[in-house]
C-alpha cells in the first residue's frame, strides 16, 4: 500500500502516480482483462490521486484568485461528469446479475429437472440474455452522447518545462493528472459502460510528444495504455461491455442452454449428475456472485468520488477565502 503522505509534494507526487501506475499494470499482468477486481484498483488509485491533488494544493503557496483555481475546477467537474457516466452505465448491470442469480436459485430449488422446468429455465436464461442486450444498447447511446463533449484523448502537445513549473509546479501536476486520468477513466468506461473499435481511434501512441524531464509516471501511464489497447485488439466478440464476468457469464449462459436443450427435454434429469449442466452452473454462481459484490463496491466507491469532489472544492475555496 502506498503511502499518501509521500505525495505533499510536486516530486512525491510524480512518484505517487508512478507507483500507483505500476503496481495496476501488476495487477493487470495478475488478472483477467477488464476483471471486475482490475476495474476496482483502477477506480481506487483515480480516487487517492485526486485526493492527494487536493491536498498539494494546499502546500504549493499559489496566488488567491489566480487562474490555477479554475484549472482545478475544470478538472474536478470532468471528474464528476464522467463519474456519473459510470454509475448510469454499471448500475444498468444489477438487472442482469439479478436475473442471472435467480437463474442459479431455480437450480438450487429442484434437484430435477423436469421438461416443464427445463423450458422455464431456458426462458429465464433468454430474459437474462436480453437484458445483456438492452443493457449493451443503452450504454452505447450513454457512451455516444455523454463522453464525445468531454474529450477524454490524452494531451499530446508538447509541454515546455517553464509552463509545466508554473504556479509552482501546479500546471505540470495538474497536466500530469490529466493524462492519468483520461487513462483510468477510458479504461472504467470500456470495462463497465461500453467499448467500440472506433472509439478508441487516435488513443495509441498519444504520449509520444510528451516524454520531457525523465517523466517516468508518463512512460509507466503509456506502457499501460499499450498493453490495454494490445489486449482490446484481441478481445473476441467485438463491441459491448469488456467486463470479463459480464462476457464470461453471457457465453456459459448460453453453454448452459445448450447443455440443457439436450439433456432434459424427454425427461427428468437430475442435473448435479449431469457434468456439462453442474459444471456451468457452479461457474455462473461464481461470476455473478462476483458481478454482485464488484458492482456495489465499484457503485460506492463513486459515491465517495463525489463527496470527495465536494468536499476537495470546499477545501480549497475556504482556503484561498481565509489568506
Amino acid at each position: 500500500m502506498m503511502d499518501p503522505s509521500s505525495a505533499i509534494s510536486v516530486n512525491g507526487f510524480y512518484n505517487f502516480l508512478t507507483r500507483g501506475i505500476e503496481d495496476l499494470e501488476r495487477v493487470f499482468s495478475s488478472s483477467n482483462f477488464m476483471s471486475i477486481h482490475f476495474l476496482q484498483r483502477v477506480l481506487s488509485l483515480l480516487r487517492s490521486s485526486h485526493n492527494q491533488l487536493t491536498l498539494l494544493v494546499q502546500k504549493l503557496h499559489l496566488p488567491v484568485g489566480e487562474k490555477w483555481l479554475d484549472e482545478y475546477m475544470d478538472e474536478s467537474s470532468k471528474l464528476w461528469e464522467v463519474c456519473q457516466i459510470l454509475k448510469t452505465g454499471i448500475s444498468g448491470l444489477e438487472n442482469y446479475y439479478s436475473s442471472g442469480l435467480n437463474i442459479i436459485s431455480s437450480f438450487d430449488s429442484h434437484r430435477h429437472l423436469s421438461p416443464q422446468l427445463s423450458r422455464q429455465v431456458i426462458r429465464a436464461i433468454s430474459v437474462c440474455r436480453r437484458e445483456a442486450v438492452g443493457l449493451e444498447e443503452e450504454n452505447r447511446s450513454l457512451m455516444e452522447t455523454r463522453t464525445e463533449p468531454l474529450s477524454l484523448k490524452l494531451d499530446e502537445k508538447i509541454c515546455t518545462e517553464s509552463k509545466m513549473n508554473g504556479f509552482n509546479g501546479f500546471r505540470g501536476v495538474l497536466y500530469a493528472m490529466r493524462n492519468v486520468s483520461s487513462l483510468l477513466l477510458t479504461i472504467l468506461l470500456y470495462g463497465s459502460v461500453y467499448y467500440w473499435p472506433e472509439s478508441n481511434t487516435g488513443r495509441r501512441n498519444g504520449y509520444e510528444g510528451s516524454l520531457l524531464f525523465g517523466s517516468s509516471f508518463m512512460i509507466s501511464t503509456m506502457r499501460l495504455q499499450q498493453r490495454v489497447d494490445s489486449e482490446i485488439n484481441e478481445t473476441r466478440g467485438g463491441p459491448g461491455v469488456l467486463l470479463y464476468e459480464f462476457r464470461r457469464s453471457k457465453d456459459l449462459l448460453d453453454e448452459l442452454r445448450g447443455e440443457i436443450e439436450r439433456k432434459c427435454v424427454k425427461g427428468n434429469v437430475e442435473w448435479e449428475l449431469e457434468d456439462g449442466i453442474r459444471e456451468r452452473v457452479e461457474i455462473l454462481r461464481g461470476c455473478f456472485g462476483i458481478l454482485r459484490s464488484g458492482i456495489e463496491n465499484i457503485v460506492m466507491q463513486l459515491d465517495d468520488v463525489f463527496d470527495e469532489i465536494v468536499d476537495g472544492r470546499k477545501m480549497l475555496l475556504n482556503f484561498c477565502s481565509h489568506r
